[in-house]
């Protein structure tokens, strides 16, 4: 009888063994993920180094940048930053509730970020500044857009996650995906400093 109970509990821990070492290779292979993407980043920041200077007589980052409002933007982006990790805070407490609350913030901030990024994009457009007009425009418009669309898809991972919290609770698997988004999401932050930094501040100065 004490065999049987001893081969049942073993069983259980290497399950349990098992079920730990998938929620870590989960977050390894999603490292893995974020460095290609780094990569990707790396390869379209060098693009835009190189064809920063060709304006084809059109305008340079200094005609066209406002820098108070990407500052709105970056701001949004920042704080949505640090909503995101009160929602981690909240789930590893288990308090599902906190958790919701805080991830409904950070998509509130991230779709505000968004928002403003697109209304950019339009109002360049309307001015005749798309990104046809020259190579430095081209760049400009294909990292920005390639950053938006990086946070757009984080949104809908964040809708999804909140409907998986929502409906079963902070389980192993939903924190161990909620870890991985907080990754994305942090690394999506981090990027947008550089773009800020490199796109903006420099072209304006």
């Amino acid at each position: 009888m004490s065999s049987t109970v001893m081969h049942a509990n073993h069983t259980v821990a290497h399950h349990d063994h098992e079920h730990h070492d998938t929620g870590g290779n989960t977050v390894f292979g999603f490292w893995l993920y974020l460095m290609t993407d780094c990569i990707l980043f790396a390869c379209v920041f060098a693009t835009y180094a190189v064809l920063v200077n060709h304006t084809a007589g059109g305008p340079s980052g200094k005609d066209i940048f406002e820098l108070p409002y990407v500052l709105g933007e970056t701001a949004l982006l920042l704080v949505s930053s640090c909503t995101y990790g009160f929602a981690m805070i909240a789930a590893h407490r288990g308090i599902k509730g906190q958790t919701l609350g805080w991830l409904a913030a950070t998509f509130v901030l991230g779709a505000g970020f968004i928002g403003m990024e697109i209304n950019e994009f339009h109002h360049l457009i309307a001015e005749g500044f798309g990104p046809d007009r020259s190579a430095f425009l081209s760049s400009f418009f294909t990292l920005v857009g390639m950053h938006g669309l990086h946070v757009t898809a984080g949104l809908v991972w964040m809708i999804v996650m909140m409907l998986q919290v929502s409906q079963r609770g902070l389980t192993e698997r939903n924190n161990t995906r909620l870890m991985c988004l907080s990754l994305f999401w942090h690394f999506l932050d981090i990027v947008w400093i550089c773009v800020f930094t490199i796109v903006y501040l420099m072209g304006v100065v």
